[in-house]
C-alpha cells in the first residue's frame, strides 16, 4: 500500500511500527525499511523481507542527538560531528548503553550501534509520530541497487512491506556516511552523503577500513553489494559490443543501445542523485553490460564510486 505524505498516512504508519510491521519512508539518502528497534521480531521481518544476512547490522534512525544520547555513549568527537551534522547524511558507530532498549539483532549481536538523525522532513515527521527508534536499512533486497524512488521500492519488495510512503526522489541519492568512533582514529566505514574532507577539518584525521563479509561493523561494508544484474564496468575507455553507457561529464563514448548521462555539467552532487535511479535504467537483460565512464575520486565522488566497485565484482 502505497500513501501520499499526509498526516493520516503518517498516523497510519506510526500504527503499522507499532504493531511491529514495516513502513517504508523516505530520507534525503535512499528510501529505508522500518520498524521498531526494540521490537526483536520486527527487526527479524526486516532481514527477511531484504533477504539480508543477520550478521550485517541495521543503522538506527531517531528524531535528535539527544534521543541517540539516551541509547549510545558520546565522546567528544560524536558531539562535535553530531552537532555539525545532525541532522543529515552522517551515521556515528558509538558503543551501546548497558540498558539500551534496541534489540540485539538490529546490531547484529554487537556491543555497538550505527545511528543517524536525517534531515528529511518527513523522515523527521515519522519518528516524531512512532516515538521509538526506527532500524532501516534500505528498502530492497539485500545486495541490489539501493531504491532513491517509492517506484523502487516496489519493484523490489512487492508485498514484503506493509506500507510505503511516497514523497518523491531522494534529494542526496547515495547512502550515509558511517564514521566508528569505537576506534582510537575514527575510522571510516562507508563513504557517503557528507565528504570525508569535510568530516576530517572537523575532528581530524579519519582512517580508512577494509571490506568485511563476516562480520561487518555497519552496512555498506560487504565486498559485493548494490549489484545490478548484468555486467557493470567502471572506468571504461570504449563501449565492447552491446553495452549500456552510464556517462559522466560532456563527452561520451560513442553510440550506445541505451545511455543516461549522470551530470552532463561533470557535478558529482547531481551525479549522486542520480545514479541509482540510472543504473536501474540501464540494468536490462537486453544489453550485455554497463559501461560506466570515469568519475573523480574527490568529495561525493569517492562515494559513487565506492558503490560502483562493490556493484561491479
Amino acid at each position: 500500500m502505497t500513501e501520499p505524505p499526509t498526516e493520516t498516512a503518517l498516523q497510519k504508519a506510526a500504527e503499522h511500527i507499532q504493531a511491529g510491521r514495516l513502513v517504508a519512508f523516505p530520507t534525503e539518502t535512499v528510501y529505508g525499511l522500518g520498524a521498531d528497534a526494540t521490537n526483536a521480531e520486527a527487526v527479524a521481518a526486516i532481514f527477511s523481507a531484504k533477504e539480508r544476512p543477520s550478521f550485517n547490522p541495521l543503522i538506527i534512525h531517531v528524531a535528535s542527538a539527544e534521543a541517540a544520547e539516551r541509547l549510545v555513549v558520546f565522546d567528544d568527537r560524536a558531539t562535535v560531528l553530531a552537532e555539525a551534522n545532525w541532522p543529515g547524511a552522517l551515521t556515528l558507530v558509538l558503543p551501546r548503553r548497558e540498558d539500551c532498549p534496541v534489540s540485539r539483532l538490529a546490531g547484529a549481536g554487537l556491543d555497538t550501534l550505527a545511528l543517524r538523525v536525517p534531515a528529511h522532513v518527513l523522515a523527521q515527521q515519522f519518528l516524531d509520530a512512532v516515538g521509538v527508534p526506527i532500524a532501516a536499512p534500505s528498502a530492497n533486497r539485500s545486495g541490489t541497487v539501493s531504491p532513491t524512488t517509492a517506484d523502487h521500492v516496489r519493484e523490489s519488495l512487492g508485498n514484503g512491506v506493509d506500507m510505503i510512503i511516497d514523497d518523491g526522489p531522494c534529494q542526496i541519492g547515495l547512502e550515509s556516511t558511517i564514521v566508528d568512533l569505537t576506534t582510537d582514529t575514527p575510522t571510516l566505514l562507508r563513504a557517503g552523503g557528507v565528504t570525508v574532507e569535510l568530516l576530517e577539518r572537523q575532528i581530524g584525521e579519519i582512517q580508512s577500513t577494509t571490506d568485511d563479509d563476516t562480520a561487518p561493523k555497519a552496512p555498506g561494508m560487504l565486498s559485493r553489494h548494490y549489484a545490478t544484474s548484468i555486467p557493470l564496468r567502471m572506468d571504461a575507455m570504449e563501449l565492447r559490443d552491446g553495452e549500456a553507457m552510464l556517462a559522466f561529464g560532456g563527452r561520451t563514448l560513442g553510440p550506445a543501445p541505451a545511455s543516461c548521462n549522470l551530470s552532463r555539467g561533470g557535478d558529482v552532487k547531481e551525479a549522486a542523485a542520480n545514479l541509482f535511479d540510472m543504473m536501474r535504467q540501464l540494468d536490462k537483460p537486453e544489453y550485455s553490460g554497463i559501461a560506466v565512464m570515469e568519475i573523480p575520486e574527490t568529495g561525493l565522488g569517492r562515494a559513487i564510486n565506492d558503490r560502483l566497485r562493490r556493484a561491479s565484482r
